[in-house]
């Protein structure tokens, strides 16, 4: 299976009873469950259970235990609302009796009868277009020693850095406090809301945090830092079609008591916000003695 492939298996949940679900996972993991592979699952697990056709609001996750990459993990959705208009869903990812995470997923039908919706939103930032910056495996190239992890992971997502990516940027010497990258599946997605939905989820917390350390002019790889998602929050503003770039543009306002926040937009090819996030992350940095 490619990469790619793995992705799709990972979201095809087991459905074993009306509001509990089995999810695996891929064949190449970090040490802990990826908190994005639990948000993305948790996602469609709350997203079966629907019994009208809503698309998602907010979805707000707390990571309490880290997971076992050799076991599955169930999906367990407690059904907190269910109106014409308006649903919500928790959903609490299990292993062994074990929490791992604790989601909160709100769906809304906005458009009331006789209602003008207002609209505005932030511009993106200017960069070159995704097909003219280098794939992820040239950036990687030369810095196999430096970042494996990251050379060994999962690529289920095409990237294209706008900017140098942290270990670039650290070779050099150079900071950074933004990071802006292309992002779009790393295959034809099906045509599922759900799922084009769930990979931007997935894909979400892959760079959020790395402004944390940019802004400092570290890197993973180079530097001792140990992070871990605390928590991670998205707010859906529009559909977003996952077969087509969109830009994930993050940077990060505070950091203290050893807790980084990274926040973020992503938007489409058009320029418009379709995502937005915050994740909050424990970030330790040991300098050299």
């Amino acid at each position: 299976m490619s990469d790619f492939d793995e992705l799709l298996a990972v979201l095809d949940l087991n459905r074993l009873a009306d509001d509990l679900f089995v999810g695996s996972h891929p064949s190449k993991n970090p040490m802990r469950t990826f908190g994005g592979q639990l948000m993305a699952q948790s996602f469609v697990a709350s997203s079966r259970t629907l019994t009208q056709d809503l698309p998602p609001s907010a979805l707000s996750v707390h990571f309490v235990n880290g997971g076992d990459t050799a076991k599955d993990i169930e999906f367990r959705v407690v059904r907190l609302r269910d109106e014409r208009r308006f649903a919500n869903r928790r959903v609490d990812a299990v292993q062994d009796g074990t929490v791992l995470s604790s989601a909160m997923i709100s769906y809304m039908s906005g458009g009331m009868s006789g209602s003008g919706g207002l609209e505005h939103g932030v511009a993106p930032p200017e960069v070159a277009e995704p097909h003219t910056m280098p794939p992820m495996g040239e950036l990687l190239r030369g810095y196999e020693d430096t970042v494996p992890h990251f050379v060994n992971a999962l690529h289920p997502i095409e990237w294209r850095y706008t900017n140098d990516p942290a270990w670039v940027m650290r070779d050099k010497g150079d900071r950074l406090p933004h990071n802006r990258v292309w992002m779009k599946a790393g295959g034809a997605l099906p045509d599922d809301p759900v799922l084009h939905t769930a990979a931007m989820v997935y894909s979400s917390d892959t760079t959020v945090l790395d402004s944390v350390i940019t802004t400092h002019g570290l890197s993973w790889g180079f530097d001792r830092i140990f992070a871990a998602s605390a928590n991670h929050s998205v707010w859906f503003h529009r559909q977003v079609d996952f077969n087509d770039y969109v830009l994930y543009s993050t940077s990060s306002p505070v950091a203290a008591d050893s807790r980084g926040l990274g926040t973020g937009h992503f938007f489409d090819r058009s320029g418009q916000i379709i995502a937005t996030v915050v994740q909050e992350g424990v970030l330790l940095y040991f300098p050299p003695s």
